[in-house]
């Protein structure tokens, strides 16, 4: 784990001032968007693994093609061991300063984590989070979507992961070995949970 890396992140009271939420939370999220644009900053990330009062900010993206799901499996070269041997639809990673933001953040992983020959073009789907899980407890997920349409996708770190697009029953037999993060995404995906839908805010 790199400790010295600087992470983008929030105080959890900052960002979750309406409650906290377990799975994805859709519709009405612009506030919390410009809370982490307002409010985040970047800290030690070996000050921060352990501290669930600051959640570091995940850009999350989900490969789709034409149905298929690009499901990647972890190997023990990983950096995180929590993650060692599990199953993700998940392409992220933290947010460094000279990612200029979010934005910068995701295509960077795109292109550390993926090999295409094609830009995509994310669609945000909601924010995750999930504080039941160690690692879910120190982070909150902005999870995206693209669409491949046929265009090809390998993972790029071959020592690290493996990959290839798959049907959404294929994926389904993993999916007690996912990570958690990916196995709420599934579920909102696919119409099993209808993940948190965030209402406009009264606050002042």
């Amino acid at each position: 784990m790199a400790d010295d890396e600087l992470v983008l992140g929030l105080p959890r009271d900052e960002l979750m001032v309406d409650g906290a939420w377990r799975g994805i939370l859709h519709g009405d999220i612009e506030r919390y968007l410009a809370r982490i644009a307002e409010r985040g900053s970047h800290r030690r990330r070996g000050d921060c693994e352990g501290d669930p009062t600051w959640k570091q900010v995940i850009p999350y993206l989900v490969v789709r093609d034409r149905g298929s799901l690009f499901l990647m499996k972890r190997t023990r070269a990983g950096t995180d061991e929590r993650l060692h041997e599990r199953w993700s639809i998940g392409v992220g990673g933290h947010v460094n300063p000279e990612d200029g933001g979010i934005a910068g953040g995701l295509a960077r992983e795109w292109a550390e984590e993926l090999v295409a020959d094609w830009d995509p073009s994310p669609v945000l789907i909601g924010l995750l989070n999930d504080d039941t899980d160690p690692v879910g407890a120190v982070h909150v997920g902005l999870v995206y979507r693209v669409e491949a349409a046929g265009r090809p996708v390998a993972v790029r770190e071959t020592h690290k992961l493996d990959g290839a697009f798959v049907s959404p029953i294929e994926a389904l037999r993993v999916y007690d070995r996912m990570e958690t993060w990916s196995s709420l995404v599934y579920d909102y995906l696919f119409e099993r949970s209808p993940g948190v839908r965030a209402t406009p805010s009264r606050r002042r």
